[in-house]
């Protein structure tokens, strides 16, 4: 595979996926899908996805966080792959094209759209990078929940509607509970290395144990989401189709809380990110019903 291949984690990048396909179908739902700005908005979404993992393997670097000894999938910068410029480079240029199409959004939504788009530039950019790293001091979940979730969801569905509904917001919670989930693997698999880096994560800070609870809180948060939406007459039963899907979550959920080997979390990263994606998928079939 191509070094720039294994750069992007292309594991992780159903994260920003699952989201807009589910504010595409509050779109739906609300009588305004335009397909052309879904697809443009999927595709920036995916970009700066791309420049963030980039930016990422390239600070982790520098840091100190990707050690020889690292448990995760391999870092092509720490590997000796690409040279430290070369994976720069390449995440400044994912960042412009996704801003480059985000100016076609922001023709059709106006400025709203910009201030979204320059927030996610910025913390894609800044969470392994600049003087304070969020990543490194335990605030990673947080900008993770948030921009994977109501900022991705809700922009998705004001690109296409010029508003946001009720329904967006709520569904928009599960959607960030499960990308949330993601880093969590990531980051109880990394709590020695991370420690030794100084990388202050939730799981660094509070214990493995916090971290294992922390996920599970948020695959029991997100399956709870649906009859949320379903209770409060923001969607209809159809949103229960979401729980199909909890039948992929039972592996990882089993590893992330008996295992601390680096294969046996990698797998269950994998497994998070298409649980994220099948659940997404579900629920957005559900909300455009």
């Amino acid at each position: 595979m191509h070094p720039f291949l294994l750069a992007v984690r292309l594991r992780t990048l159903p994260a920003a996926v699952a989201p807009v396909l589910v504010g595409t179908a509050a779109a739906v739902r609300a009588g305004a899908f335009e397909p052309g700005l879904a697809m443009a908005t999927l595709a920036a979404a995916l970009l700066l996805q791309i420049g963030t993992n980039l930016v990422n393997d390239w600070g982790d670097f520098r840091r100190g966080a990707d050690a020889p000894d690292r448990l995760g999938p391999l870092r092509v910068t720490q590997a000796g792959l690409l040279t430290s410029a070369q994976v720069l480079t390449g995440a400044v240029a994912a960042f412009a094209a996704g801003a480059g199409l985000g100016l076609v959004l922001i023709a059709h939504a106006g400025w709203p759209i910009a201030a979204i788009g320059l927030a996610a530039i910025a913390a894609g950019a800044l969470y392994t990078a600049g003087p304070w790293p969020l990543a490194y001091h335990g605030l990673g979940e947080a900008f993770v929940f948030l921009f994977f979730g109501p900022v991705a969801v809700c922009g998705t569905e004001l690109v296409q509607a010029g508003r946001v509904s009720a329904a967006a917001l709520a569904a928009a919670v599960p959607v960030g509970l499960l990308a949330t989930a993601i880093l969590v693997v990531n980051n109880v698999r990394d709590v020695e290395t991370d420690r030794r880096a100084r990388k202050r994560t939730l799981a660094v800070r509070f214990g493995r144990g916090a971290g294992r609870a922390l996920y599970a809180a948020a695959l029991g948060g997100a399956f709870a989401g649906p009859a949320v939406l379903v209770v409060a007459r923001l969607a209809s039963p159809a949103v229960l189709v979401a729980w199909a899907s909890l039948l992929l979550a039972v592996r990882p959920l089993h590893a992330v809380l008996t295992c601390t080997d680096g294969p046996t979390l990698n797998a269950a990263l994998a497994a998070t990110a298409r649980l994220h994606l099948v659940f997404g998928l579900l629920l957005a079939w559900g909300l455009a019903r």
